[in-house]
């Protein structure tokens, strides 16, 4: 199976994922509950998981999700064409196939965003070879987390008991138990061998356990447990030049899960999550040596926006946050991952440095404020043709990871096939000026790429840097 490339160098791919017609995709124990020890005679050694493995195999579940596409020819838009070959646009199906967890005894699913995302068909089939249709109840890209619920169900399901990944440390032995290949329920050991791993590109929210349990494409969604059958995360991706298990599986921690379950229990098809309203960036050496750290540590505040709980808090420019609620944060991704994971309401304590001395802010936890983005999808001939643009707001600003003191209209999608993807437009570029006029709302985009043009000199913003570029009309 082929990999992905990465800028890492070794390709991350999603452990999802075998497409029958689209091209693949691929991308512990509470320590307070179990004594963490080597085994100390031959009789330890040859101790089994079994117990553990029939305790939670019944809570893993397959998933099976499809949707009907449309191959069109080009062409098809010529009516002389459609009149001599014929107009029949031909159907064909993709499918992906992953895991999930039950984590609520009415049937509630937990499961990759990616093994069902663009999906409208869903199978779950149970360890008991039944299967149910399923709808999806709640998809979070930032997370790449969903729920299913199984449909038409009156009877209690065995629900898997939650941990708490804050309890694992590298060494404890972990169990993966998803569907590889399609091969059917799969048991795979191995240790933790990284808590908190950042810097994977794979979601928004950068904090993956890392273990060396087999992980393989179709174990997406499945279960990460401890030795005393609790979930502690959902194994979601691999690190592999093959597009198989080298040994490097990663999950998203259950306290992050948590959050989505919560969503879902109270009838929410969204999380909603506290905002900031900074813009944080990593502590280099340099920096460390300026704040007279003793290691590289903390998430430096680059800006802070107007308005926002940052500002009311009263955090500035410059400052170095190093802790929140009493926990220690490395890097922003650490920080992000433990801001987002506090329930809405209430305060969050942030251990800041300033001027040489810590100090403490209180930050109010509450949603990120949104306007009317008024969405467009640009039609005309034009550079923009396929792209969907819409104005700028705290809330799009988050979703996209952009600053979020920025204004003008964001790219938020890219049809395929479409000029603005031959041309290179990506979703969160911010579109700057047209032929010399500023784009102040999507309005104004829309109605420029409306008139014809022989040039146009398009300035966008990508990855914090303006760029500009000239096409043929």
């Amino acid at each position: 199976m082929p990999s992905l490339p990465s800028r890492f160098g070794p390709a991350v791919v999603t452990a999802l994922t075998m497409l029958a017609v689209a091209a693949p995709l691929v991308l512990a124990q509470d320590s307070r509950a179990q004594e963490a020890r080597v085994p100390s005679s031959t009789g330890e050694i040859r101790l089994s998981y079994a117990p553990v493995v029939k305790r939670v195999a019944s809570s893993v579940v397959n998933v099976y999700a499809a949707r009907i596409v449309e191959n069109r020819h080009p062409l098809m838009d010529d009516p002389v064409f459609r009149r001599f070959f014929g107009g029949r646009p031909q159907e064909q199906v993709q499918r992906s196939l992953g895991s999930g967890v039950i984590v609520d005894p009415s049937g509630l699913i937990m499961t990759n965003n990616h093994v069902v995302e663009n999906m409208d068909q869903v199978k779950v089939s149970l360890a008991d070879k039944r299967e149910f249709e399923a709808e999806i109840v709640l998809k979070d890209a930032r997370s790449d987390l969903a729920v299913l619920r199984l449909k038409d169900v009156t009877e209690k399901f065995p629900a898997i008991a939650i941990g708490d990944s804050d309890t694992l440390q590298v060494g404890d032995l972990v169990l993966a138990i998803g569907n590889p290949f399609g091969v059917g329920q799969t048991v795979t050991h191995g240790i933790v061998s990284a808590v908190a791993r950042t810097q994977i590109g794979i979601t928004d929210y950068q904090f993956f356990i890392q273990t060396d349990a087999a992980i393989n494409p179709g174990n997406s969604g499945g279960a990460l447990v401890d030795l005393s059958g609790r979930l502690v995360g959902i194994n979601t991706a691999i690190f592999s030049r093959s597009g198989g298990s080298q040994g490097i599986g990663f999950a998203i921690p259950v306290n992050m899960v948590r959050v989505v379950i919560a969503s879902a229990q109270g009838g929410s098809n969204v999380v909603r999550r506290p905002w900031l309203g900074a813009k944080l960036q990593a502590v280099t050496a340099e920096i460390s040596e300026a704040f007279g750290l003793k290691r590289p540590a903390g998430a430096l505040v680059g800006t802070v926006a107007k308005k926002s709980p940052a500002e009311r808090a009263g955090l500035r420019t410059g400052d170095l946050i190093v802790a929140i609620d009493g926990v220690e944060v490395d890097d922003p991704n650490a920080f992000d991952y433990r801001f987002a994971m506090k329930a809405m309401g209430g305060q969050a304590q942030i251990g800041v440095l300033r001027s040489g001395r810590e100090i403490r802010v209180s930050v109010p936890l509450e949603s990120v404020p949104d306007g009317p983005r008024d969405e467009r999808l640009i039609r005309s001939r034009s550079p923009f043709s396929g792209a969907r643009v819409a104005n700028l707001s705290p809330a799009l600003a988050d979703e996209l990871r952009l600053d979020v003191t920025l204004q003008g209209v964001a790219i938020i999608e890219v049809q395929d096939g479409s000029t603005a993807r031959g041309l290179g437009f990506r979703k969160g570029d911010l579109v700057l000026a047209v032929n010399g006029e500023a784009i102040g709302s999507s309005g104004d985009l829309e109605r420029i790429a409306g008139q014809q043009q022989r040039v146009w000199r398009i300035t966008i913003q990508r990855d914090g840097q303006p760029i500009s570029v000239v096409f043929g009309g």
